[in-house]
């Protein structure tokens, strides 16, 4: 004899005991017994387990069986309810069948979701042991989360829709719609396709980018012209939160379709550049060792990339380009800055000739005489001035009527 028939026959000498009652009666009272005894000895078992768990110090484990415990002892009624309900004489064949197609379905539901809450706790531990681990960059730990978040989102995606699928299939109706469904695939799948096609596209992409990985999480990229770090990576879109705390919400496939810019693709670490305007008078070697001073000073720099170099030149200044690594793009900023602030600092304070200055030279020259050479004393150059010519204000008058 097996278990379902020995648990059946027992329910029938249940029944039979209190056949002084009504049969509904009966089945009512024999069907609230039974879960009120499978939900106490679902809550006795789960007691069991968290003390086992707590013992052995799975932590992970542990906190599954903390999260789905209400789902469990609800599916766990509801089996027993369903296995009792060919026993339950005192309904109808009508109410025995819908009572039975909603406790299915009920408990399918409560199946994929405790199947998706017990799939997240394991992902969050995974996340939170891989970012809690030392590493000297933190490329495989962006890499890691990214994958794991985009791929958890998908596959509770996928699970829900299998769920309530199988759930909705446990209704003739339904079931029957599903066949009609699967029979004409072809335009099914056309009419779906086409209305579900920009969330098909971006499911697409989101994968794509889990494999493929253009941009990660905590990923520093400009967008817009706006810095931009990579907060949040969906199914379906990125959330990117900017330096002033603003939020981009962009779909997911706008990073396979367009250009965009990645600081922290390969590694975090990155060049600065500052550009100062100086005079031609500015002492060149001195300023190159005031750098490296002021460079040795700053924690920011990270000691692999420092250059003091002349850029470019125009009619009154000269253009100083410094550039200076740091670990990251943050620090870049704070290093520029700085060493930005004490250059100008020293400059003014050391070397007051260097700053950027006009000259303008004003030279003194009587009509019809030669400019003599210049002086020690004279800032401009000599002037070589043509003689006047006889259409010039300046030429004197000749002829007739210029005797007057």
């Amino acid at each position: 004899m097996s278990f379902k028939t020995y648990f059946i026959a027992c329910l029938l000498q249940f029944r039979a005991y209190f056949g002084w009652l009504p049969a509904s009666v009966v089945t009512v009272v024999m069907l609230v017994t039974l879960a009120l005894i499978a939900f106490y000895a679902s809550h006795w078992m789960t007691r069991f387990l968290l003390r086992l768990l707590s013992r052995e110090g799975s932590t992970v484990a542990r906190k599954i069986v903390l999260s789905t415990r209400r789902s469990v002892r609800l599916i766990i009624v509801l089996v027993v309810v369903i296995s009792a309900l060919p026993a339950a004489s005192g309904l109808s064949w009508r109410t025995t069948q819908i009572l039975q197609k909603s406790f299915v379905f009920i408990a399918i539901l409560m199946v994929g979701y405790s199947a998706i809450k017990a799939f997240r706790i394991m992902t969050e531990a995974y996340l939170s042991r891989i970012s809690l681990s030392e590493h000297h960059d933190d490329i495989i730990v962006r890499s890691h989360q990214t994958q794991i978040k985009v791929l958890q989102r998908l596959l509770e995606i996928l699970v829900g829709i299998i769920t309530v699928g199988v759930a909705l299939m446990t209704f003739d109706s339904v079931r029957n719609y599903g066949v009609s469904l699967f029979a004409s695939a072809g335009a099914a799948s056309l009419i779906v396709g086409l209305s579900a096609r920009g969330l098909l596209t971006n499911l697409l992409a989101g994968v794509q980018i889990a494999i493929t990985q253009p941009i990660r999480m905590e990923d520093l990229i400009i967008i817009n012209g706006d810095w931009a770090w990579v907060e949040e990576i969906t199914a379906t879109y990125v959330v990117l939160r900017v330096w002033d705390w603003r939020r981009h919400i962009v779909p997911i496939s706008y990073f396979l379709e367009n250009r965009f810019e990645n600081w922290t693709h390969n590694s975090a670490a990155i060049i600065g550049i500052v550009y100062l305007y100086l005079d031609y008078e500015a002492p060149i070697d001195a300023l190159r060792e005031e750098l490296q001073e002021i460079a040795k000073t700053c924690p920011l720099w990270d000691g692999k990339v420092l250059d003091f170099q002349v850029a470019d030149c125009d009619a009154v200044t000269i253009k100083i380009r410094i550039i200076a690594s740091a670990r990251s793009a943050l620090k870049s900023w704070d290093l520029r800055c700085d060493i930005r602030e004490k250059m100008i600092k020293r400059i003014r304070e050391d070397y007051p000739e260097a700053l950027p200055r006009h000259r303008l030279g004003m030279v003194t020259a009587h009509m019809g005489r030669e400019v003599t050479a210049m002086g020690e004393d004279e800032i401009s150059p000599p002037i070589d001035r043509p003689p006047p010519r006889p259409h010039s204000k300046l030429a004197k008058p000749t002829g007739p009527k210029g005797k007057g």
